[in-house]
């Protein structure tokens, strides 16, 4: 018995008609038709009843209906059950920018080698882009800063300090203990990274009754980077971003731990943990663990 001649029957009993139980299905009306004689002839009745471009649902139609009814019911929880057990070969995955460029670059690699089977999509944007992807199914999981949503899980994942940087050329001279005041006097470069809180960076210098110089906003990384090259710019910046240029010293860290000791987490952010194989949930921890030590070593 086939399921879509069922299914035509059903719309042709809701709607009254076989000319928008067409169009509710997006098949022609013939098709429709087809499908309920069909269906008629393997089951030895009439169905309904025809007078014209007009249909009635017979005695042995109405005896039919629930049977109908159970029987789609069961085939769509039986495939909704199959999809959502079935191992995937492909995994789709949203994070913001910097942990895309930073992170994944280094990880995805290594997943391949793990699981040369799987595919990869990589979806970059805001936390809120990103959780509304994930509750809609869009994507698998998502890397990005804590949300408290229904139904929606966190792990943390990441450790991502924010560093206040300046070129090792810049005039400012750097001293213990620096106050916010003074470091407002300096023209600054403001990296908008959805990733991060930067209203801890303003209360700051709300703190001391001053504003921040903040001359140029961009939500470009490299952007950021070359303004701070001009060596006449500061700029706030996650660690993973900076890291291999304060490890050459063409950056240098401001240290203002004691106005702001910034560390905002990256999250292994997830709906549902069974659309995915527990040994691949073990192994992008397990790579976030490596990535980590690797970073603490140099």
């Amino acid at each position: 018995m086939n399921i879509d001649h069922i299914e035509a029957f059903l719309y042709v009993v809701h709607y009254k008609s076989t000319h928008k139980a067409a169009n509710a299905l997006f098949l022609s009306q013939p098709t429709v038709t087809a499908r309920i004689k069909s269906l008629e002839r393997e089951l030895g009745v009439e169905l309904f009843y025809r007078d014209g471009r007009s249909v009635s649902v017979s005695e042995k139609g109405k005896d039919f209906i629930p049977f109908a009814t159970q029987i789609v019911q069961t085939f769509q929880q039986g495939k909704k059950q199959l999809e959502e057990t079935q191992e995937t070969d492909e995994v789709c995955i949203g994070a913001n920018g910097v942990t895309a460029q930073y992170f994944l670059a280094y990880a995805l690699p290594k997943w391949k080698e793990q699981f040369p089977y799987l595919r990869f999509q990589l979806i970059t944007g805001s936390t809120t882009m990103i959780l509304e992807k994930l509750q809609s199914h869009q994507i698998h999981l998502g890397l990005i800063q804590y949300v408290h949503r229904d139904g929606i899980s966190n792990e943390l994942l990441l450790n991502n300090a924010v560093k206040l940087v300046k070129h090792r050329d810049h005039l400012l001279q750097q001293r213990e203990r620096m106050q916010a005041k003074e470091l407002a006097q300096q023209k600054m470069v403001f990296f908008e990274c959805g990733a991060f809180d930067w209203n801890y960076v303003h209360k700051m210098f709300e703190i001391e009754g001053v504003t921040a110089n903040i001359e140029v906003r961009t939500d470009h990384l490299e952007v950021a980077k070359e303004f701070i090259r001009t060596k006449n710019y500061i700029s706030f910046l996650p660690h993973l971003c900076v890291k291999k240029e304060l490890e050459s010293g063409e950056f240098v860290e401001i240290d203002v731990k004691h106005l702001l000791d910034m560390n905002q987490h990256i999250f292994l952010t997830y709906k549902d943990k069974e659309v995915l194989t527990t040994a691949f949930w073990q192994t992008i921890c397990e790579t976030a663990k490596q990535f980590e030590s690797m970073q603490e070593r140099h």
